[in-house]
C-alpha cells in the first residue's frame, strides 16, 4: 500500500511537533530498516526535518537516534531533539518491515486515531514512505515473564476490557478467518532459493493443515464467541510499563481489528511462551482465572462466578489453537521474506505442533463443555 493512500485518512499539514493535539505530518521519505545504525541515523535526522518544519532548520548535531527495539517485524527507534529554546523532544519512529504488505496499514492508522482518544498508546505525530513517527513513552518493554506476575497480568487483562470496549468505524467481520486464509494461499506456495529450507519446507503436508483449520473453524463456529476490538498481538515486546508511575501501555496496533474475545485473549497467553515457544511459561488454569476475574470484573474480580470463568477458560483455550495455527502459517511467510536474522521456518514448527499437541485435550475440553452447556449440538 502506498503512503499516499495511507495519508488520506488524516489531515496533513505543517506545525510543531510536540503541539498538544496535533496534526499529522506526512513525507514521502523512506528509511532501509535493514541499515546499521550508523547509516540509518543521517537518513532519519534528514527524515526528521522533513516531516516537522520546526525542526528543519536545527543543525544535525541536535539530535540522537538510538534503538528502543528490535523485533521480528519493525523497528524502533528513539529520536530526542534538541530545539532552539534548549529542551529536548524525544519522539519514537517505528520502521516497518520489509514484506509486511499483507498489513493493512490504512486500517491500522484509523485505528490509532480512535485508541489515542481512549487512552492507549502513543500519539501519532506523522507518517513517511515505510512507517511512522508516535510520541516517546517513558516506560521499559515487558519480558514474557513479566506478564505472568499477578500484579501484572490483572493490570493487563483491565487494560485490555477497556481496549475491547473501543468502537473503532471499520468492518467489525472478525479478523482470524480472513487472515488464516490470506496466510494459508501464501503460505502454501512458497519457493526458497536456499535448498535447505525448501527440503524442510516440502516436509509440511498443506492438505492436513488445510484440514486443521477447518476443523477450529468448525469447533469455534459453536461458541457464542464475542466479537470486539482486538490488539490481536499482546506480546510482551507490545506492552510497556512505567513502574513509577504505575502506568501500562499497549503499543504497536498493526493487527487490532474486530476478532474474537477469546481470539485475542488465548493469542496474549500463547505470547508467555515468548519467540522460543517455551510452553512451560504457558498460564496454568489458576493463573488464567486471576486474568479472567479482573478482565470481567475489573472492579469486582472476586465476585465472578464460576460458571462465567469456566465458560471463558473452556472458549479462550479453544481460540488458543487457532492463535497456534495463524502464527504458524505467518511464520513460513516471513522464513521466505524477511531479512531479519531470525528462524522463522523453525517458528513454524514449534506452534504448529504446539497445535498439535494440544488438538485432543483442547477439542474434548470444548466439545465437553458444549455438550453440558445445552448447545444441543452431536460432537
Amino acid at each position: 500500500m502506498g503512503a499516499v493512500k495511507i495519508w488520506d485518512a488524516f489531515e496533513v499539514v505543517k506545525e510543531s511537533p510536540n503541539k498538544s493535539m496535533a496534526p499529522i505530518h506526512s513525507s514521502s521519505l523512506a528509511v532501509d530498516p535493514s541499515l546499521p545504525l550508523s547509516l540509518a541515523t543521517p537518513r532519519v535526522i534528514e527524515l526528521c526535518k522533513d516531516l516537522f518544519e520546526k525542526w528543519s532548520k536545527l543543525d544535525d548535531s541536535c539530535f540522537s537516534v538510538d534503538t528502543v527495539s528490535g523485533g521480528i517485524t519493525n523497528l524502533l527507534l528513539k529520536v530526542a531533539v534538541k530545539e532552539e529554546d534548549g529542551n529536548y523532544v524525544p519522539v519514537t519512529v517505528r520502521l516497518f518491515g520489509p514484506n509486511t504488505d499483507y498489513i493493512n496499514r490504512e486500517r491500522e492508522l484509523q485505528a490509532i486515531k480512535y485508541l489515542s482518544t481512549a487512552g492507549f498508546g502513543a500519539s501519532l505525530l506523522g507518517v513517511f514512505g515505510n512507517g511512522m513517527v508516535q510520541s516517546f513513552i517513558n516506560a521499559r518493554t515487558l519480558t514474557p515473564l513479566d506478564m505472568r506476575t499477578p500484579k501484572l497480568a490483572a493490570e493487563i487483562a483491565k487494560q485490555l476490557r477497556k481496549f475491547h470496549e473501543v468502537e473503532v468505524p471499520i468492518s467489525r467481520e472478525p479478523l482470524l478467518w480472513i487472515d488464516l486464509v490470506k496466510f494459508f494461499e501464501k503460505a502454501s506456495v512458497l519457493q526458497f532459493n536456499d535448498s535447505e529450507k525448501q527440503r524442510v519446507y516440502e516436509t509440511i503436508s498443506f492438505k492436513e493443515v488445510h484440514k486443521e483449520i477447518l476443523e477450529i473453524k468448525e469447533l469455534t463456529g459453536h461458541f457464542n464467541a464475542p466479537v470486539v476490538f482486538a490488539h490481536n498481538d499482546l506480546l510482551s515486546g507490545n506492552i510497556m510499563v512505567n513502574e513509577k508511575e504505575d502506568k501500562l501501555y499497549f503499543i504497536d496496533f498493526e493487527y487490532a481489528c474486530y476478532n474474537y474475545r477469546g481470539f485475542d485473549i488465548g493469542n496474549h497467553f500463547n505470547e508467555y511462551a515468548g519467540f522460543d515457544c517455551d510452553i512451560s511459561l504457558y498460564p496454568n488454569k489458576n493463573e488464567q482465572y486471576n486474568f479472567f476475574r479482573h478482565y470481567l470484573q475489573p472492579d469486582n474480580p472476586l465476585e465472578v462466578s464460576e460458571k462465567d470463568l469456566e465458560a471463558l477458560y473452556v472458549e479462550t483455550s479453544t481460540f488458543m489453537l487457532a492463535s497456534h495455527l495463524l502464527w504458524s502459517l505467518w511464520g513460513l511467510i516471513q522464513a521466505q521474506t524477511s531479512p531479519i536474522d531470525f528462524d522463522y521456518l523453525g517458528y513454524f514448527f514449534l506452534r504448529y505442533n504446539e497445535y498439535k499437541r494440544l488438538k485432543e485435550e483442547g477439542f474434548s475440553l470444548a466439545k465437553s463443555y458444549l455438550s453440558r452447556s445445552g448447545t444441543n449440538q452431536s460432537f
